[in-house]
């Protein structure tokens, strides 16, 4: 069972529980000032928050708010090289935001070109998470990235057609359930800095 412990982002504006064998990245490297970083200890797994601009038409619904979050899957990839599949989109409900708020969530692989003898990952794993606060002309993103590196997890155990998402995805998708549960806006100021 992971552990959690409630961490505050952006300088308190955002507290969230993350587990605790990830590493605020900030301590030994530079992370632009819209970001907060956090890396597995044990692991290859990272969880990124991310303040934009708000992408996309005004509103909200499917149409706009799907649109919006391709945008930013688009951006996260920035590649034409790799092969990108969504496996699944979905509406998420974040228990500690105001009522109404939308957020979705999706999970897609980004599969890069083998290069023999590298230890680049077979495939990276994204579970991304979109919240559209249009009244402060913001999308929040959280990403996890799960890279799947060769030795490094159980090749048998993932096959996302048959959707067997494997233990490391698995772990992003509770890691991501729970941040669902407890991330808490303190300070909407936050958003006026973007």
């Amino acid at each position: 069972m992971t552990s959690y412990t409630s961490t505050p982002l952006f300088g308190g504006a955002l507290i969230v529980d993350l587990p605790t064998s990830f590493a605020d990245v900030s301590t030994i490297r530079q992370v632009p000032d819209h970001q907060e970083v956090y890396l597995d200890k044990d692991g290859f797994t990272s969880i990124i928050f991310d303040m934009t601009e708000r992408v996309g038409l005004p509103g909200t619904g499917p149409a706009v708010d799907g649109a919006a979050l391709t945008t930013h899957l688009e951006d996260i990839v920035d590649s034409d090289d790799d092969t990108v599949k969504v496996w699944n989109t979905s509406n998420t409900q974040f228990s500690k935001l105001p009522e109404g708020i939308p957020a979705y969530t999706l999970i897609a692989t980004q599969t890069p070109p083998p290069q023999p003898g590298s230890k680049s990952p077979d495939f990276t794993a994204i579970v991304l998470t979109l919240i559209r606060l249009e009244r402060d002309s913001t999308d929040v993103l959280v990403t996890i990235n799960v890279p799947h590196i060769k030795g490094e997890y159980t090749e048998e155990e993932v096959d996302m057609q048959m959707g067997k998402q494997g233990k490391l995805i698995e772990n992003a998708v509770e890691h991501a359930a729970k941040i669902w549960e407890t991330f808490k806006i303190k300070d909407w100021g936050l958003f006026k800095e973007v």
